[in-house]
């Protein structure tokens, strides 16, 4: 037999196999009918005790027992009602006498056990044999048989033990499938959970790579057009700052996609382009050669940092003098870097009068951070600033300042012994 045989017929059985299932009445009819038939016109025997004597009555009786079979899974409990009580009555009119009648109970009390909880199968098929034992007892002389009695509740205990073991088996597979569904959809929620944060590490890097570039090329070129006809000196110095923006933008853009195209998690990849904060005076320069008036003062004690911690709290200066650059107005603006014993703190304020007034997401504290930029930001700036800070563990909050203007606040968590 070949494979492709035996896999023919194994889809062949799993058909016919579903189809059953999925017509329980078409089976157990053929169960009633071949019952009614086996006893109805079954072989003769030498024993006339085990022979059901073919009265109007028992033809009757026989007809009822076969026909509750068709319903045996559809009401199991009404079913096993029937059959013990036809059973009683069947075991008072033949005096006690032994017939295939016997395991009718007995098939409906394992359907019974299959569809109920233990307890009630066990309780079920515990009565169902006490009154057929003694129904068979009080029918038929006791002394003289009882091998039939000891039969009659072996079958009765045989059926719910099935019964039990087949409820238990379902019970097992259905678990075991459970588990598998859950699995799946366990794998199904990871891989789209990763493609979310994939993007959103996408997003934010490329904004903090560009934001802050194309907002000094947006004010040098507003300065180079003012002063275009007046002072050309500088609206030359003007589109010098321009260029080098431009192609510091486009240098951290090719470094960005090129990170990105490479295979691998997120985790093995290079930081590059990844700032440190030993390039704050850099950034702050960018800055003041655009007018905007930068105070930038390290305390405590510097000492390396690890490197996403590093990268964090350049990019929250950045974005924040960014924002000051483009919603503040003319403003001053104060940076503090402070290292602490197990922190580094990151303080930007600024005395402008942009964005003065926190949107509806402007909350403060760690949940803050999710509104607009400025009066009319799209948000992108504060959300990728509150998200790098959660991201290594740290705190962010956004507010207005005391007194006048507008101030971002993180804590990052940098402990000594953690430098790199």
């Amino acid at each position: 037999m070949t494979r492709v045989t035996r896999l023919r017929e194994a889809l062949s059985v799993t058909r016919l196999r579903e189809a059953l299932r999925s017509r329980p009445y078409v089976v157990d009819t053929g169960i009633a009918l071949l019952t009614f038939a086996v006893v109805v016109v079954g072989p003769p025997s030498d024993r006339p005790r085990e022979i059901v004597p073919l009265t109007a009555e028992i033809v009757a009786l026989v007809a009822v027992m076969c026909a509750a079979l068709v319903f045996r899974r559809v009401r199991p409990r009404l079913v096993v009602a029937v059959e013990v009580v036809s059973m009683v009555v069947l075991q008072i009119l033949t005096g006690g006498a032994r017939s295939p009648l016997d395991l009718i109970p007995a098939l409906a009390v394992a359907t019974l056990a299959a569809h109920s909880s233990r307890r009630v199968a066990w309780t079920a098929g515990t009565v169902c044999a006490v009154v057929l034992a003694l129904a068979r007892a009080v029918a038929s002389e006791l002394a003289s048989m009882p091998p039939e009695v000891v039969g009659q509740v072996a079958w009765i205990c045989m059926a719910t033990a099935a019964g039990d073991g087949l409820r238990s088996r379902r019970a097992h597979i259905a678990a075991i499938e459970e588990r598998a569904a859950r699995a799946e959809r366990t794998r199904e929620e990871e891989a789209r959970r990763r493609v979310m944060e994939e993007r959103l590490r996408i997003a934010r890097e490329l904004h903090d790579v560009l934001a802050h570039h194309i907002a000094l090329i947006n004010v040098q070129a507003q300065v180079a057009a003012h002063v275009m006809d007046a002072r050309p000196r500088e609206a030359r110095e003007a589109l010098g700052h321009i260029r080098q923006a431009g192609r510091a933008a486009l240098d951290e853009l090719r470094t960005t996609v090129g990170l990105l195209r490479q295979p691998g998690a997120a985790e093995d990849l290079p930081t590059e382009p990844a700032p440190g904060l030993d390039r704050l005076p850099d950034l702050i320069t960018s800055f003041t050669a655009a007018g905007l008036e930068v105070d930038c003062r390290l305390e405590g004690t510097p000492r390396p940092l690890p490197s996403p911690v590093e990268l964090t709290a350049f990019r929250v200066v950045q974005e924040a003098l960014t924002n000051v650059s483009k919603h503040a107005g003319e403003a001053s603006t104060r940076v503090r870097i402070t290292y602490g014993r197990r922190d580094l703190t990151v303080d930007v304020t600024d005395d402008g009068n942009g964005g003065r007034v926190p949107n509806q997401g402007d909350k403060g504290g760690t949940n803050g951070a999710e509104g607009t930029d400025g009066p009319n930001g799209t948000g992108h700036g504060l959300l990728g600033m509150r998200e790098r800070a959660l991201s290594v563990g740290g705190t962010f909050s956004v507010g207005p300042a005391p007194g006048r203007g507008f101030r971002v606040h993180a804590v990052l968590p940098a402990p000594e012994t953690s430098a790199i």
